[in-house]
């Protein structure tokens, strides 16, 4: 079977040709509605979806706002479907937990508010593990989501439905969030881009709790490093509501992406000196890439940062046990709602209740020493580069991988340890694709900028998309070629 066109158009092409009246915002509808027909009962990607009457009536509508004049913003009636955890005002928000199979709210995330003023149509929801938990896009509400190169295997997460649904033209553009490679893991897994941006620059909620909630951000991914500028520059900028949230203007990420890296200095962290375990192939594949960073002209050399890895981790799961029992606990103290968490969850929660006010100082006090061993890194190095992930994509049946490289996993989310440096940090992250394994499995790595580099990031991003177009490529018997 032929793809249609329009939706093999990257989100910025598109927008061009629905301003341009080439094509209507009616069959812009018409065409995605029939590739998610044509993919979703496969990999389900897309959940709670709205009928396709309702859409196609909006669709009208943003057509007649063209024909008197009018558009809303560069994404006027381009299909949206919205991460499952991001509250959306009259469509339900689950977060894959059955005790919220039925929640529907009744105002709009601040990120998903401004998608909607940039005149997207809200279609649905993308899947996601239960509350975000884990790098496997598996609930008890929907079921599990499948990777776009193979069916058999992971998407990733937790922003999983979200990259398949892209990497499959179910989407010309999508969000995520990411608190512990959430939008980097699933974009190396599907070959997409996935960009977690600086802490503070889009802002998060509105929420409860404003001040302490500092280790997960949303963000975009794409087809295109363009489409992730273009996604990230409608959500970023303050907002009031988030206190924390970074004042500098989101029209930056507009303009062109073009740049010289002729003697950038670029750091290579590899697997920290053997710290992290990695499947065979992984870091051959990343490391092969470091060849086309130098062909744009860039130094690159191994480095470590001067900083005990271990010490992150306990940092990491002390901040990680402290903020999900903040969110879960009165949950978790319910003992009928206790028994609807996942087991991992009940284990987050339980690790938090075990902490002690000082644990958590110490734990920041750690983040902190480890900010400063990277900024003494970026003294050096304008970029520093890391894999995307340690193994790649598993059995769809396998909730997490017991072993890797050889080493046993003793936490349900070790096999990711590689993705927490740039969260810790606060630092822009952008996952690349690389390329693909002999099974047609893809991987990625992480571009990391120094704090509010957002902008460089896509630039280099850009220029590394420009000489491999890795996206493009389609390995023989993968699902996009059935």
């Amino acid at each position: 079977m032929s793809i249609n066109p329009i939706v093999e158009m990257d989100a910025a092409t598109l927008s061009r040709a629905i301003h341009g009246r080439l094509v209507s915002c009616r069959e812009v509808m018409q065409a995605y509605l029939a590739q998610i027909e044509r993919f979703n009962p496969q990999v389900n990607a897309l959940v709670s979806l709205r009928a396709d009457d309702e859409l196609l009536s909006e669709a009208d509508a943003c057509d007649r706002q063209l024909d008197q004049g009018q558009s809303r913003g560069w994404m006027h009636g381009m299909p949206q479907a919205v991460k499952d955890l991001a509250a959306t005002a009259g469509l339900r928000t689950t977060m894959g937990s059955r005790l919220f199979a039925e929640q529907v709210p009744q105002h709009d995330a601040i990120s998903v508010a401004r998608v909607r003023d940039s005149g997207a149509i809200i279609i649905g929801k993308s899947n996601v593990p239960e509350f975000g938990l884990g790098s496997q896009t598996y609930n008890s509400v929907f079921g599990t989501t499948t990777n776009a190169y193979d069916p058999t295997r992971v998407a990733g997460g937790s922003s999983g439905g979200a990259a398949v649904a892209l990497a499959l033209r179910m989407l010309p553009v999508a969000d995520g969030s990411d608190m512990m490679g959430s939008l980097r893991n699933p974009a190396a897994f599907n070959n997409v881009f996935g960009f977690r941006p600086s802490q503070g620059r889009v802002p998060y909620g509105p929420g409860p709790e404003l001040f302490v909630q500092q280790l997960a951000t949303e963000g975009p991914m794409g087809r295109t490093v363009t489409d992730v500028a273009r996604l990230l520059g409608t959500q970023a900028g303050y907002d009031s509501r988030a206190p924390l949230s970074l004042t500098q203007d989101p029209q930056v990420f507009h303009q062109s992406l073009a740049q010289d890296f002729n003697d950038v200095r670029v750091g290579w962290l590899g697997d920290y000196n053997g710290y992290l375990p990695m499947d065979p192939g992984v870091m051959s594949l990343c490391e092969s890439a470091l060849h086309d960073f130098a062909a744009l002209g860039c130094k690159v050399e191994a480095c470590q940062p001067d900083y005990a890895m271990e010490r992150l981790w306990q940092a990491w799961l002390t901040h990680r046990h402290w903020l999900v029992q903040g969110s879960l606990g009165a949950l978790y103290a319910d003992p009928r709602k206790r028994e609807q968490l996942k087991p991992e969850a009940q284990w987050e929660v339980e690790g938090g209740l075990r902490l002690t006010a000082a644990d958590v100082y110490h734990a920041s006090v750690s983040r902190s020493d480890w900010y400063r061993a990277l900024n003494e890194l970026f003294e050096r190095y304008d970029f520093l580069l890391l894999p995307t992930a340690q193994v790649f994509p598993f059995d769809a049946q396998t909730p997490w991988p017991r072993v890797v490289g050889g080493q046993s996993m003793d936490t349900y989310h070790r096999w990711m340890e590689v993705v927490i440096g740039p969260t810790l940090a606060g630092l822009p992250s952008m996952n690349v694709p690389v390329g693909f394994n002999p099974a047609g499995l893809p991987m990625g790595l992480q571009i990391i900028g120094p704090a509010q580099a957002d902008l460089a990031v896509l630039q280099l991003a850009y220029a590394h998309e420009q000489l491999t177009q890795w996206v493009k490529r389609r390995p023989p018997g993968c699902l996009q070629n059935s």
